[in-house]
């Protein structure tokens, strides 16, 4: 899900300040510099090391890291369908469940009036004498926001565990015992047998893979911004290696559709803000604005999501692998790309922190598509003149 970058706790009890009214007091301009410095890093290193693992998933073999592809149909349908889905957790965070007080208010009455033989109880609406059905035992935000997590926690770990295992390789001994393994998963039989999955490891994938489940029990159960962080690197990294556009101009349409999805939903209406704050899952990349007053307990946070650093992404991988299809020293339309993302994120942080607001990566998407030429694709073939 692509996300804004935005700054929902500068100080504003409305967002995310106490519950007794009073506002957070000011972010130092140290803590502020900090923040966006330390996101600004958080978003480039994915990018670059995904770009380049990139190139070794394109050349791989193994059917368990084959990329996959992004047409132009895909491209085209993507903002549709993350409208969609952005929408329909707006409205069950704001409409389903309009503010905790009346959730718990609800429950209240609920229990004390819930039939001994059902599990649902009918409750009188006190305006309209209307009869509705409160299942909130079952669908409790509470609920659906652990079914979350623990969705996460476990996409979490395999992301993390895919991650860092091409570093902690490096920390093996060379007599390490390291036996291979392969997980295969068929359907039907004889000639008409079709692999579902096939994923192969080794006894350093299983240690990565323990590693891995301490940061996620530590998500699990402190849901701190140390481990949302890696999670969300974890995420991008993954999506920058493993998505792969066929040509540039699927990636201009995707960028295109993605500047107008993301200028409407920011901009025109409160829903990205909304639900960035309410959704309790690594979608987005945190940083502490008052880290040097509190330390690690800092909980005044600036946000990025995870959609702004894996879509260009993608885009500025697939303009370094057709840098090195063309078989030369230099990296002309990677550099170019990587350089335009660093200035079109730096600008929207300046202007998100001159005007207060939650701002798209607009000028991202703008500065990525500009001076690149549309005509461009994979393949060992000289430039456009």
């Amino acid at each position: 899900m692509d996300s804004a970058l935005s700054d929902p706790h500068n100080g504003s009890a409305e967002a995310g300040g106490p519950a007794n009214g009073k506002t957070r007091p000011p972010s130092t301009p140290e803590g502020i510099a900090l923040a966006y410095g330390s996101l600004l890093l958080m978003a480039l290193l994915p990018i670059f090391f995904g770009a380049l693992r990139s190139v070794r998933c394109a050349r791989g073999k193994n059917a368990s890291d084959m990329p996959e592809t992004i047409t132009s149909r895909d491209a085209a349908r993507f903002p549709i369908v993350a409208s969609c889905a952005l929408l329909g957790l707006y409205l069950f965070f704001k409409v389903y469940f309009p503010n905790k007080s009346y959730t718990d208010s609800v429950l209240k009455t609920w229990k004390t009036q819930k039939s001994k033989k059902g599990k649902t109880a009918v409750i009188q609406n006190p305006t309209t004498r209307d009869s509705h059905r409160f299942p909130f035992e079952i669908f409790s935000q509470e609920y659906i926001n652990l079914l979350l997590s623990m969705y996460f926690f476990v996409l979490g770990i395999l992301a993390l565990s895919h991650t860092i295992s091409p570093f902690m390789n490096k920390f093996f001994p060379v007599n390490f015992p390291n036996r291979q393994y392969q997980l295969l998963f068929t359907q039907g039989s004889g000639e008409n047998k079709e692999e579902i999955i096939n994923y192969e490891f080794d006894t350093k994938d299983l240690v990565c893979l323990g590693l891995s489940s301490i940061v996620g029990v530590w998500y699990l159960l402190r849901k701190h911004w140390i481990a949302n962080n890696l999670f969300g690197l974890a995420f991008s990294l993954n999506g920058v290696e493993l998505l792969h556009l066929n040509n540039v101009s699927t990636g201009c349409i995707l960028l295109g559709g993605l500047f107008i999805y993301d200028v409407f939903w920011v901009f025109g209406t409160n829903v990205m803000v909304t639900v960035a704050k309410s959704f309790e899952a690594p979608i987005k990349l945190v940083f502490p604005q008052d880290l040097l007053e509190k330390g690690l307990e800092a909980d005044n946070f600036a946000m990025l999501g995870l959609g702004d650093v894996v879509i260009p992404g993608i885009f500025i991988a697939l303009l370094l692998r057709f840098d090195i299809s063309l078989k030369k020293n230099t990296h002309t339309y990677f550099y170019t790309s990587f350089a335009a993302y660093i200035f079109g994120l730096g600008l929207t942080i300046f202007i998100m922190h001159i005007f207060k607001h939650a701002q798209s990566l607009q000028y991202l998407h703008i500065y990525n598509i500009c001076g690149i030429n549309a005509g461009i694709t994979e393949g060992p073939r000289s430039p456009s003149p």
